[in-house]
């Protein structure tokens, strides 16, 4: 494998497009040629360091999925948005402090696929990957330090805080299957949501956004998100979601579609998560999770959230609306 070169930016734009292509249409041709921009940055930023954290930077940029992180940094300042060095940077910013986090998380869960490839763990060892998290997050603020605004560094210092809480609160409950609701919320917002709520912040400072309105847009479609990410870890395939059926019932992770299970399963409420062992057994839970319609509930919640969000966002023009509510479709779509 090798890192990702600049000459392969419009590549990676047409491997993301058909997803998003809608809304990419939406936005027109000033986001498309931002995210080409972005693209870009984000390939000359992996290739800076030498040729060791060079292979493994590139690889989690190449493999980097949908970029709905940066597309929202580019929804949010306007419909067009403008084709400013800044907002390329704030995009760049967001998308490198995502990556740093799936690395440090594949890190302390010693998870071995991400997205159906090998892990910069499992490929490179904890110190390597560790190393390559830390380079990306500090890649990103040197991104926005270099657009010299102080606002910007602020939005997303305040994210990657409250990234690195949500992280330490999945760590304090692990193997614990009393945690409740309310609880595993606050998590997801802090190691989810809040990135999203960055990315809109970003892009409405940088644009003539409402920088408040579009951030809790933001941060409520992150929360449906990372909601639906843990109903497919329990619904599968592997083969979709790129890691084993039950990845956060084997490392300790309860997550909503087992809290509510719980209350209608006693078998579920009397098990010992630390006991769920091997891919057979997380299936079998996984299975025993679906059969209590807990999925469905879960997935509900979700949708609650992106109607809400969509319904909550403030006065936009047609098409930045449009744009931003097939973003926010395109979260449920994920499931369906």
């Amino acid at each position: 494998m090798s890192g990702a070169r600049p000459d392969q930016a419009g590549q990676a734009v047409s491997a993301v497009a058909p997803s998003v292509q809608a809304v990419l249409d939406a936005g027109g041709e000033p986001v498309v040629r931002l995210m080409e921009r972005i693209e870009r940055r984000m390939a000359e930023l992996a290739t800076g360091h030498g040729p060791l954290l060079a292979r493994y930077a590139g690889d989690t940029i190449a493999a980097g999925g949908k970029r709905l992180r940066p597309l929202l940094v580019c929804l949010a300042a306007d419909a067009p948005p403008p084709e400013t060095e800044a907002l390329v940077r704030a995009a760049v910013a967001v998308e490198l402090v995502h990556g740093a986090t799936l690395v440090h998380d594949d890190v302390l869960d010693g998870s071995p696929l991400r997205r159906g490839r090998p892990t910069v763990m499992a490929a490179g060892g904890r110190r390597l990957a560790t190393a390559t998290g830390d380079l990306l997050f500090s890649r990103a603020f040197a991104e926005l330090a270099a657009s010299g605004s102080l606002d910007a560094v602020r939005i997303l210092s305040r994210a990657s805080s409250e990234l690195a809480r949500g992280e330490l609160m999945q760590r304090s409950d692990a193997w614990n299957a009393e945690v409740g609701v309310a609880r595993y919320l606050e998590r997801c917002r802090l190691k989810t949501a809040v990135l999203f709520r960055a990315a809109c912040e970003l892009g409405a400072l940088e644009g003539s956004g409402e920088a408040v309105a579009l951030g809790a847009f933001g941060e409520q479609i992150g929360l449906a998100f990372q909601i639906l990410d843990d109903v497919l870890d329990v619904s599968g395939p592997p083969e979709r979601t790129g890691k084993p059926r039950g990845a956060d019932l084997l490392d300790g992770t309860v997550t909503l579609p087992l809290i509510i299970a719980r209350s209608r399963d006693v078998a579920l409420r009397e098990l010992d998560v630390r006991k769920v062992t091997g891919s057979a057994a997380a299936a079998a839970v996984c299975e025993r999770i679906t059969a209590t319609g807990a999925l469905e509930v879960a997935k509900g919640r979700a949708l609650e959230l992106v109607e809400r969000a969509k319904r909550d966002l403030p006065a936009l023009t047609s098409r930045q609306r449009a744009a931003l509510d097939l973003v926010a479709d395109g979260v449920v779509e994920r499931y369906s």
